[in-house]
């Protein structure tokens, strides 16, 4: 074998190794890179965050379970998977678009009087439980907008239009709130309703809508007509009954004072009646001259006795006097 040939078999054997080489080491650094990825998979994928305000449903080959402390958990990948429920507050308008503010067709509801009527609603909701909100049903929000819609017509139906643009507003929120409460614990689809209320309540023209308002300034008129009468009978109440106790106090003083007067005159009475029946002569003509006394005080008396011997005088006179 001439050297030419030698060093052209060395040459290519030395090729074929490095290329060897080459491909041993792209394989190595592939499989590194995928074994990488599987751990890091793994890693994150066995943790999930649970927010405040935020539940999970945890399932595990279908079945599923509630997760409603908030914090980091751990999960099997691939094997469990998580979904994340927004427990806050959340609400949804009805008869009215909330970004442009203006009402749409879901607003006309006809009243027990067949009245027609534009009234906008906002339905306040949370999700109670994260399993049936995300299995019970699927659209559960949409399920509750269809409800709240059925509910409102129905007692918009029952109240005449003077109660709904006017005096009955409240009336009608409780009634409505109730009756979707009703249908919510029927349904069961892990949804609890907070609050409806009415955002808005007017005629569909502008002439009814005229007339209702004047008819709302007469019955303000009216409120505060009222309100003065009874703030100006509470004022001449407690007049009133001051005067009525002082008239009862003199009244039960008058009365007092006659009885006492009257027991004295009975008692006085009766101590002259014994007197008089000791010596009812006697007692007599001394009722007659003090009787007389008080009729003529300037009056005197001389009686003489049956011999003409003694005199005497009524009233006694002081021997000192001019």
């Amino acid at each position: 074998m001439s050297n030419d040939s030698f060093r052209n078999r060395q040459n290519g054997f030395e090729t074929m190794t490095g290329k060897s080489m080459n491909n041993f080491s792209g394989g190595k650094i592939a499989a590194i890179i995928v074994g990488v990825i599987i751990v890091l998979s793994l890693v994150f994928g066995a943790t999930y965050q649970i927010r405040e305000q935020e539940q999970a449903v945890l399932v595990t080959f279908g079945k599923a379970q509630a997760v409603t402390e908030p914090g980091l958990h751990f999960k099997i990948p691939y094997i469990q998977s998580v979904k994340k429920v927004n427990t806050t507050i959340q609400g949804f308008s009805i008869g009215y678009d909330m970004e442009s503010d203006v009402s749409n067709d879901e607003s006309m509801m006809i009243t027990s009087d067949y009245n027609f009527v534009n009234v906008d609603f906002f339905v306040e909701y949370r999700y109670s439980d994260p399993v049936k909100a995300v299995y019970a049903s699927k659209q559960p929000v949409d399920i509750l907008k269809n409800i709240s819609q059925s509910c409102i017509r129905a007692v918009i139906g029952s109240y005449d239009v003077d109660s709904v643009l006017t005096t009955g507003k409240n009336e009608i929120q409780a009634a409505i709130k109730e009756m979707i409460i009703a249908e919510l614990e029927v349904q069961d689809i892990g949804v609890q309703l907070v609050n409806i209320t009415i955002q808005d309540s007017e005629p569909p023209t502008t002439e009814v809508m005229e007339a209702f308002k004047a008819v709302e300034t007469a019955k303000q008129g009216k409120e505060t007509a009222i309100n003065n009468a009874n703030k100006y009978r509470n004022e001449q109440i407690p007049s009133a009954q001051a005067k009525a106790d002082g008239i009862v106090k003199d009244a039960e003083a008058q009365k007092t004072e006659r009885i006492n007067e009257a027991t004295a005159q009975v008692a006085r009475f009766n101590a002259m009646y014994e007197e008089y029946i000791k010596n009812p002569t006697i007692t007599k003509e001394r009722m007659f001259y003090e009787t007389m006394e008080e009729i003529m005080p300037d009056l005197k008396v001389i009686i003489e006795s049956p011999d003409g011997n003694v005199q005497s005088f009524y009233p006694v006179e002081s021997f000192t006097a001019q």
